[in-house]
């Protein structure tokens, strides 16, 4: 059974997180060369498997006892957090152009460009983090990759507009005080439980 709450939080989280990356950035340089369908199916394969590792590794956490998970996915909020706070911006990532335009090679493009640029990347150790924190791996993969997803579609169609409205560093600072919260609350349950 898929909880909404659970799923709800995670995309939350997860958008918000993304949403400064370097990921919306790659995706918005692609789709302004190539057909935005063909980038987004790229992407959402790549992101896909991403949450799927995620989830799995946060899933085998789950084994451990509860008070060490907390402390676990506790430590790990806070720092990354303290990572979005504290780095600096991305610069641009430099995208190989495929030679034609057809769906295989510019999917095969944007696909190979997440796989290779999000493995380790922050949202993917939050969403291992939340994995384990809530023991719901369905609700977390389904917020997380349509967090992803949502950014991905963002950034490949109206990445520019949406960054002219909203600064880029409220959205991370927003970012980084959910994690901040759910760092604490973590902590706290890992002391009390």
């Amino acid at each position: 059974m898929i909880s909404l709450t659970v799923t709800a939080l995670v995309f939350g989280v997860v958008f918000l997180a993304e949403l400064p990356d370097k990921t919306a950035l790659a995706g918005l340089v692609l789709g302004t060369r190539y057909r935005a369908s063909y980038v987004f199916a790229g992407v959402a394969a790549a992101f896909a498997l991403h949450v799927a590792l995620a989830v799995a590794a946060g899933s085998v956490l789950t084994l451990l006892p509860q008070q060490l998970v907390h402390a676990l996915t506790g430590v790990l909020f806070l720092g990354g957090a303290a990572v979005l706070l504290f780095r600096k911006g991305d610069g641009e990532e430099e995208i190989r152009r495929p030679e034609d335009q057809s769906f295989w090679k510019v999917s095969g493009a944007g696909f190979m460009l997440i796989l290779v640029a999000e493995f380790g990347d922050l949202t993917q150790i939050m969403t291992a983090n939340l994995a384990a924190r809530y023991d719901d791996p369905l609700s977390v993969g389904l917020g997380a990759v349509l967090a992803l997803w949502a950014v991905a579609g963002l950034g490949i169609v109206g990445g520019r507009a949406l960054m002219r409205r909203v600064p880029l560093g409220l959205i991370t600072k927003v970012a980084a005080l959910l994690m901040l919260g759910l760092g604490v609350w973590s902590l706290w349950e890992a002391v009390t439980g």
